[in-house]
């Protein structure tokens, strides 16, 4: 069973919100937060293993939440999945670089919402691929690589930095398997490796990292 907290500070939306995941088998809501001060104080108490986080909240937003909730200090750091009004958001882009698992629009189908969160549960795939990918080019390309980035880089096998370059295009790890004519374990056995030689905690740190760092450039 997947524990999800639901934190928007609109009562109605939170309402729905836990109605469309309670209403799944494998899914339950154990809490719900109106502000981003409630969702710290809930994680640290309930542990959830998801936590659908709106961007904007009142006391603290969701950004200070999750940099809270997934700072290298936190007790417990679950799955954070933001949830957005907007499709292009500069909350959404430094909650990515923060370590949250991905974004999702607040209009997405009840289906979609529950697959998000299994998804981030399982830390395997990043949240709305497309508009994700087209965030991070725009903020990405503002950012010029920096010396500790290449040095970064430079860490990894050529096999890692091909791999990395694909899931940066939104390929899955069969996908990936596929391009390079390999095994899908020896897949998997790469991402573990560059994951823990960059200090990337999911595939939506390391979409950002491989725009940030030039290893993939924005509209290639």
């Amino acid at each position: 069973m997947i524990r999800v907290l639901v934190a928007d500070d609109q009562a109605m939306v939170r309402a729905g919100l836990a109605a469309l995941l309670d209403a799944e088998p494998d899914l339950a809501v154990v809490g719900e937060a109106a502000d981003g001060v409630q969702a710290v104080t809930a994680v640290r108490a309930l542990r959830p293993d998801v936590v659908l986080m709106d961007v904007r909240m009142p006391e603290l937003d969701g950004l200070a939440a999750a940099r809270t909730l997934l700072a290298d200090g936190a007790v417990h750091r679950p799955r954070i999945v933001m949830l957005t009004t907007f499709d292009v958001d500069d909350y959404v882009y430094e909650a990515l670089r923060a370590g949250v698992s991905g974004f999702l629009l607040k209009d997405a189908t009840p289906e979609v919402l529950a697959e998000a969160v299994r998804v981030a549960a399982a830390g395997d795939a990043l949240l709305a691929p497309s508009i994700t990918r087209r965030m991070i080019e725009r903020f990405a390309a503002r950012r010029p690589a920096t010396r500790r980035d290449a040095q970064r880089l430079a860490g990894l096998t050529a096999r890692e930095r091909d791999v990395l370059r694909l899931i940066a295009r939104g390929l899955s790890n069969a996908e990936v398997a596929a391009d390079l004519v390999i095994a899908e374990e020896t897949v998997k056995s790469h991402v573990g490796r560059l994951f823990a030689k960059l200090a990337l905690r999911d595939r939506a740190q390391a979409v950002v990292f491989a725009y940030e760092s030039g290893l993939v450039e924005p509209g290639r």
